[in-house]
């Protein structure tokens, strides 16, 4: 069972949606201190991310993002201010692709 789920629809299109993830990915690892995995497929790619306390998955697709995560024990007691930074930093990500696509 997840902590924090997350679901964002867009129009980016996968290679934008692939950059946007790639971002993150590496604000995660070098703000968060987590370690990131890029799992790409064809139509749809994974990141699998985790530190001591956290670990989840961020899928990737053509129209959609979706952000599954599982709090350790000490993270929990945080989990509405961690969903709602992570999910103000998604948006503000998705915000800035979509302006520069248009």
């Amino acid at each position: 069972m997840s902590d924090l789920k997350m679901h964002r629809d867009h129009q980016l299109g996968l290679e934008t949606a692939r950059q946007v993830a790639q971002d993150w990915a590496g604000y995660a690892e070098k703000k968060l201190d987590m370690r990131c995995t890029v799992q790409r497929g064809s139509d749809c790619d994974v990141i699998e991310f985790h530190r001591s306390g956290v670990k989840g998955t961020l899928t990737v697709t053509a129209d959609r993002f979706d952000l599954q995560a599982q709090l350790g024990l000490l993270f929990k007691a945080f989990a509405g201010k961690i969903e709602a930074e992570t999910s103000r930093m998604l948006d503000e990500a998705l915000a800035k692709a979509s302006s520069k696509k248009s």
